[in-house]
């Protein structure tokens, strides 16, 4: 570990790092200070500035989006990986499959909400990362521990919230093009305008890859791809006080991983392995808000989601479709020292399979309540309680607390905790790994909640330290605990789902360093993740978290000139499923965008080094025909170099 933590403060000293940064504390440097007192944060429906909210809260904002677009135009994977605390973690070897994993926790534990619907549920999560392209999105919001006071059950690990555009007095109008070495891509547009009394929206893109196999193991890489994304979105202001908006998102994919011979139609009673998913979903966000003074408002918000999905491997298929649906009814008061949220909501959860062997249907009706208190100059409160009711299973009470001190102006510290639930479905990152093949339903369990509790504390300082560098350092701490997590056992070769008679328990913390001298700007983090199962008289690791990381990235960039920089990533050993530990890796890419006022050009090499699992590991056991996969720790495709063109016109 010295090594690492060594030739990590080497590299952040002598190159220039990459152009992703790591999402920022809403307490960075005293030189942003004015930009963000600016930025609205949603998920914490408060309309104190960023800097007075207890509620720790990551912020990556639209300049940080359109870096990260740069690199991986398709999905939200990278821009979410490349921060502290968070992994996204593959799920199939040859679909590339990848879900979200917050602090050690997996991924079923972190609820993904866009524009504050919670819209990935259940059996529809599976694929969200790799269905949102991040030129729709205004700001990404990430709240870490619990934050089911506010959106129910899910959150345990924590939430993300993806912002989309909204309309602009000036017509925005934005096209991205983007193409990659391993036979990928992208084409993206986006168009906003507002009018007198109306809005509109409209994003739609086209996202392909041709199979990849940069190791010769025979098997895919990239999977071979095809989507389609077509989001329209109308406002409606009827006067100052009424809002409407309603927006209809769709997604249609065809993905096909797998034999690299049989998916180019060389295939033979030998290479015959495949796994293709095809998925198509439909959602609606309608949202009316309607303030009765400047101090006071209600919302009505609903949303409906269709989430159809069949994936097909030798000898099986699976073939699913989900029906969810949130309806809201929220009114807030805020006055100048004390804000007060409250509101009711009814979730639906509906899963049909075809045969119908293991449908269900989950019924949740639930109430908050949520106080924001300044208490003083240097003491913000915020207080909550969710009351969570799920039909044939029980009643949860879920309360919430957090707190911001202001010990100096360039000193602050935030501590918050709180309970959170989870309600038990076969949909998790093990079951999927097996196409979800003779698993049971956990409605064939008795009713048991995945409960939690856990906290944070961190510690912020900011300071200048001449007229050009300047100096930000966050210091995190957090604890969650997951009593009768649902697990994945074999039982004579079979898979069965059950409750562990123990918890999860995952502990750590992550230190942010930003230093910005001139035109450049430095972020070096670091992630300590200690995530143990406990399961009887068995104790071990939690598999798939890497118990050290570091981020290191350094930029300069050359304000509507040139944005250049190189990233260097460094990824411990982790525990596997199997037993076996996984070898540690470092990533390391460099960008390069030149702008003009109308178009950029950009090109990235991502992971240089090529760092790749099939290099120093294996990826499954068995024969070609009938292999058998073990996880998936790091990357698969290798060296990648991606380029192509961003208009804004």
């Amino acid at each position: 570990m010295k090594k690492a933590i060594s030739l990590s403060l080497l590299l952040c000293a002598g190159i220039l790092c990459y152009a992703q940064q790591v999402p920022k504390p809403v307490d960075t440097t005293k030189i942003e200070e004015k930009e963000l007192e600016e930025v609205v944060i949603s998920s914490t429906r408060s309309t104190r500035t960023i800097q007075n909210i207890p509620t720790r809260v990551e912020f990556i904002g639209g300049e940080e989006l359109e870096e990260k677009g740069n690199m991986k135009p398709g999905d939200i994977r990278m821009m979410l990986n490349e921060s502290t605390g968070i992994q996204t973690q593959q799920v199939s070897a040859t679909s590339a499959n990848a879900s979200i994993r917050i602090q050690g926790l997996d991924g079923r534990y972190t609820q993904l909400l866009k524009d504050g619907f919670p819209s990935y549920a259940g059996f529809s999560g599976g694929l969200g990362l790799l269905q949102t392209p991040p030129l729709d999105l205004k700001q990404v919001e990430v709240i870490k521990g619990s934050s089911s006071t506010l959106y129910g059950g899910g959150a345990i690990a924590g939430l993300v919230n993806l912002i989309s555009r909204v309309p602009a007095e000036e017509r925005e109008l934005r096209f991205l093009v983007n193409g990659t070495s391993a036979g990928g891509l992208d084409l993206s547009g986006f168009y906003g305008q507002k009018f007198e009394k109306t809005g509109f929206t409209l994003f739609a893109s086209h996202n392909a890859s041709r199979p990849y196999d940069p190791s010769n193991t025979g098997f895919t890489a990239i999977p071979k791809t095809s989507r389609f994304v077509f989001n329209p979105k109308l406002f409606v202001y009827f006067n100052p006080k009424t809002t409407l908006s309603f927006g209809v998102n769709t997604i249609f994919e065809d993905r096909t991983g797998g034999d690299i011979l049989y998916i180019k139609g060389k295939g033979d009673n030998v290479h015959s392995y495949f796994e293709k998913n095809e998925s198509k979903r439909f959602s609606t966000q309608l949202s009316l808000t309607h303030q009765f003074n400047e101090h006071s408002g209600l919302t009505v918000k609903n949303s409906v989601s269709n989430f159809s999905r069949t994936i097909s491997v030798p000898d099986y298929v699976f073939d699913g479709k989900q029906w969810f649906s949130y309806t809201e009814v929220a009114y807030h008061k805020n006055g100048e020292k004390m804000d007060w949220v409250t509101g009711l909501n009814v979730n639906t959860d509906l899963f049909r399979e075809v045969p119908d062997t293991r449908n269900y249907e989950q019924y949740t009706i639930g109430g908050f309540v949520q106080n924001t208190w300044q208490a003083g100059n240097w003491l913000a409160l915020e207080t909550g309680l969710r009351v969570d009711h799920v039909m044939e299973m029980g009643t949860v009470f879920l309360p919430r607390i957090a707190a911001l001190f202001k010990i100096t102006p360039e000193l602050t510290s935030r501590l918050g905790g709180g309970l959170g639930y989870k309600t038990p479905t076969m949909f998790t990152e093990e079951t999927e790994r097996i196409q979800y093949r003779e698993v049971e339903s956990p409605a064939t369990l008795p009713p048991v909640f995945e409960r939690s509790y856990g906290g944070n504390f961190d510690v912020n300082y900011s300071t200048s330290l001449s007229d050009k560098v300047n100096l930000g350092i966050n210091q995190l701490f957090f604890y969650t605990k997951i009593k009768d997590p649902l697990l994945l056992v074999f039982e004579n070769a079979y898979p069965k789902l059950r409750n562990a008679v123990g918890f999860i328990d995952t502990k750590g913390w992550e230190t942010n360093v930003k230093v910005g001298f001139g035109d450049f700007k430095l972020f070096v983090g670091y992630t300590f993740t200690d995530a143990q199962l406990k399961d009887g008289m068995v104790k071990k690791d939690n598999p798939l978290t890497a118990r050290h990381r570091l981020n290191n990235v350094l930029m300069y960039e050359l304000e509507e000139k040139w944005k250049i920089g190189l990233e260097a990533y460094y990824y411990s050993e982790q525990t596997l499923n199997d037993g076996t530990k996984g070898k540690p890796y470092w990533i390391c890419g460099f960008m390069a965008e030149k702008l003009w006022e109308k178009f950029s050009l950009f090109i990235n090499f991502e992971n240089f080094l090529d760092a790749r699992q099939t290099k120093f590991d294996t990826i499954y056991t068995g024969t070609v025909t009938n292999p058998v996969f073990r996880d998936i720790y790091a990357p698969l495709d290798g060296f990648v170099v991606n380029g192509g063109i961003k208009l804004n016109l």
